[in-house]
């Protein structure tokens, strides 16, 4: 695939509206491959409560396939996002299949840009195994390892920091791409706009700088919000049946 030379801001200005499209488009795709993997988990713990090893699996194996979907995806994400903001026109012809090998090798060789999916494969793995041996390491789990698992928050913030609401309560919940800080759109638009307010993220220490156009809500936010809102009411269960089985001790 390979594009002759037109004249410079016109090429370069429909490669970048075109890739900020695509961009769009993949995270959306990955965005819903998280939402199926979080209700093949859910599944897969009902199945596990019924004994339904063979169904177990079955299902263990869709998320192994579609976290290998995700991790595609997201080095074409990353490819599409790189050539989008350096692709510069030249007079000789730009072999653009050759251009996305490359970048997506390159974001391949970033070992970090598949740790999302990994994640959501572990989480569904550690629910099945809390259905039977709750308050149990899982088979192989070191001692000292410092992962996020499915009983933990996702979220870099629970609460935002200029409202001090938690983000399960936000109107307008909204992230930053640069230190994903999670806000409330209008708390943190008025806090950019401000003349005595700089362009910093409010979250202590956090040494980021803010762009307008760069705190949006991402497609992953709104479902990691609600998986947030999800856990919290299990926890809630949880321990309202404990007190529950205190009160029967007594």
């Amino acid at each position: 695939m390979a594009y002759t030379s037109a004249p410079r801001s016109g090429v370069q200005g429909r490669i970048a509206s075109a890739a900020t499209t695509l961009y769009s488009d993949n995270q959306s795709l990955i965005a819903e491959i998280r939402k199926a993997t979080i209700m093949m988990k859910e599944i897969g713990v009902d199945f596990e409560k019924d004994n339904e090893s063979d169904m177990v699996k079955q299902l263990e194996d869709g998320v192994i396939n579609l976290v290998k979907a995700s991790d595609e995806c997201t080095h074409l994400s990353s490819a599409i996002q790189s050539i989008g903001k350096e692709y510069q026109p030249a007079a000789e012809l730009t072999n653009f299949s050759k251009l996305f090998d490359k970048k997506i090798k390159r974001s391949m060789a970033d070992t970090s840009s598949d740790s999302q999916s990994r994640l959501w494969l572990r989480q569904f793995r550690e629910a099945i195994w809390k259905v039977h041996h709750d308050g149990q390491p899982m088979p192989g789990e070191e001692q000292d390892d410092i992962v996020m698992t499915s009983t933990e928050c996702n979220l870099l913030n629970t609460t935002c920091p200029l409202t001090g609401k938690p983000i399960t309560e936000l109107a307008e919940p909204v992230r930053s791409m640069d230190c994903k800080h999670i806000y409330e759109k209008n708390a943190i638009m008025q806090h950019l706009r401000s003349k005595a307010a700089t362009n910093r993220c409010p979250v202590t220490a956090c040494p980021k700088i803010l762009l307008a156009g760069r705190v949006v809500c991402d497609p992953f936010l709104v479902i990691e919000i609600d998986e947030m809102r999800s856990l919290n009411a299990q926890r809630v269960r949880a321990d309202a049946i404990e007190d529950f089985t205190q009160l029967e001790d007594h």
